[in-house]
């Protein structure tokens, strides 16, 4: 199968240069001036993967058929990203979004024929130009359907899984992000110094309520122990984004469980609190992206 891989991030660019080890044809999709600085090749260090040097090919619009588009950029830069793949042609292709949040699927569903949910559970980044750096001790891609695709994946060394319901899978990656990114983030600190505060342990109930009332089938159980599980020094990808002066996807992670909760009864005070401790950390700022 052919990919095109939109985002040449820590997401983006450990999938493309897995896709092209494995001898996947794979095209990265980047902003010109990330472009102009981009090596040829992507230099990766991965506790699951291992450290390796994959040859991808990119440009900065879509410019050959594919049968699978991947979305990895952030949502916040989600509608200028879409420029780089133009809806006539990226045609009939799967297209398959490993974004933050919920929202992002009706944007692309209202410019692409076919999109399936898709979820990535990783702590990846990108250093420099083409260097991806992957520090957790798992790498996993839930996508709905698309065993064909999976299959491409999985050969990559990735674990890739394919399901069969969409709810439950934004849902159980929302319940476990959410907490963890705002938690994080709110205290400037890694999940190891927040994990036993009153506020992540009641926003996590919060999140796997909304969850549960959205028709997620959520396993509370199973999600305190993966948190339990997850390394002390683990950080959010919101948290490296506060620390670097860059809009946060605030809105993206916490509006699906305040808005949820609303539309359910279902009190969520300490999301609402950890959200307002986070906008005080971007206020005080000297600096915010625009």
């Amino acid at each position: 199968m052919r990919h095109a891989v939109l985002g040449a991030g820590g997401v983006g660019g450990l999938l493309a240069a897995a896709l092209s080890r494995s001898g996947v044809d794979v095209v990265a999709l980047m902003r010109e001036s990330t472009l102009l600085r981009y090596p040829g090749r992507f230099v990766v260090e991965s506790k699951v993967l291992g450290s390796f040097t994959a040859n991808v090919p990119a440009a900065a619009r879509l410019d050959r058929e594919v049968d699978v588009l991947w979305v990895t950029v952030k949502s916040t830069g989600l509608e200028a990203a879409l420029r780089l793949a133009p809806g006539e042609q990226v045609g009939g292709a799967t297209v398959i979004p490993l974004l933050n949040g919920i929202d992002h699927l009706a944007v692309l569903r209202d410019r692409y024929s076919m999109v399936v949910a898709g979820a990535l559970r990783a702590e990846t980044e990108r250093l420099d130009n083409g260097h991806i750096v992957q520090r957790s001790p798992f790498v996993r891609i839930d996508i709905v359907g698309e065993a064909d695709i999976a299959r491409d994946v999985t050969a990559t060394g990735i674990d890739c899984r394919s399901v069969d319901d969409e709810v439950t899978l934004v849902w159980q990656k929302l319940a476990f992000l959410a907490p963890l990114a705002l938690a994080t983030t709110a205290a400037e600190a890694p999940l190891g110094a927040i994990r036993d505060t009153d506020l992540y342990r009641q926003a996590q109930q919060e999140a796997v309520a909304v969850a549960l009332a959205q028709g997620a089938h959520i396993d509370a159980e199973a999600l305190a122990q993966l948190s339990a599980a997850a390394s002390d020094e683990m950080r959010s990808s919101m948290q490296r984004d506060l620390a670097a002066g860059h809009v946060l996807e605030l809105d993206a992670i916490a509006a699906p469980i305040l808005r949820g909760g609303r539309l359910h009864g279902i009190d969520t005070p300490a999301t609402e609190a950890l959200v307002a401790q986070v906008d005080g950390r971007v206020r005080a700022r000297p600096d915010v992206d625009a």
